[in-house]
């Protein structure tokens, strides 16, 4: 059942819980997702077989949160989730995030590292705005610069995403590649090797910069960004339940 949390910005943010024995998990979707997707689906179902509190949401501006897309930024989806962690979760919880939702657990870990038990990142997406910027041109960033938007086709939708200038100019402030990123809890880091949206080398890149006692990455040969197939899901919760029995 859907259910609304009102945060201190006043946005009306869309969740779903379900109850259960601790360390909890938090799913954060990607850009321009929701809360109903299959990794969502999946992680909800094995949350209700474990006997796990489970917590998904959608970010303002996405699914039936409140909000217009187009008005959103990194920084704004980071406190969505900040909140949801404080406000509807109890203890440290197991953070699981899907492309820009593997930023924004990446930022909360950071920030707020006694709130996070575990990070497990599904094609996690850090500093994915800066690519957008360098990936846009001269002539691209002219016409960003000049409207304070631009249009790009997406493969995930028949609408075009909106990519604005506020989204680009406070992704650069939300950067989690340009500074130091120590990571205390356990980090699975999950990746397709054809992830033609968030390239392995991202991946890479983040383990490489990460710093942390117990940080790994997986590269499953073959796999997609959209990381959904049957044996995808299943690395995802297979990673979980070895996770928590690792913890104790």
């Amino acid at each position: 059942m859907t259910d609304f949390l009102t945060t201190t910005q006043d946005r009306k943010i869309a969740f779903e819980k379900q109850t259960g024995t601790g360390p909890g998990v938090v799913f954060l979707g990607g850009f321009r997702s929701d809360m109903t997707g299959s990794k969502a689906q999946a992680l909800a179902d094995w949350a209700q077989a474990s006997g796990r509190s489970f917590v998904r949401f959608d970010y303002s501006g996405h699914g039936q949160s409140s909000g217009r897309f187009e008005q959103g930024a990194i920084g704004d989806w980071a406190q969505d989730a900040a909140e949801v962690l404080a406000k509807l979760c109890d203890g440290p919880q197991i953070l699981v995030g899907s492309s820009m939702g593997g930023w924004i657990s990446l930022l909360l870990a950071r920030t707020q590292p006694d709130q996070v038990a575990g990070l497990i990142g599904i094609a996690a997406a850090p500093d994915f705005t800066t690519t957008i910027w360098q990936d846009l041109g001269p002539e691209g960033q002219a016409e960003m610069q000049a409207n304070g938007r631009i249009l790009q086709p997406s493969d995930y939708s028949d609408a075009p995403y909106v990519i604005t200038q506020r989204l680009i100019e406070d992704g650069a402030r939300q950067c989690v590649l340009t500074q130091p990123l120590p990571l205390a809890c356990p980090v699975r880091l999950l990746q397709g090797t054809h992830d033609t949206d968030v390239p392995p080398a991202v991946a890479l890149s983040l383990l490489d910069h990460a710093t942390g006692p117990d940080i790994r990455l997986t590269l499953v040969k073959g796999a997609d960004h959209r990381f959904s197939t049957p044996e995808c899901l299943a690395l995802v919760t297979t990673t979980l339940d070895e996770m928590i029995k690792g913890m104790g």
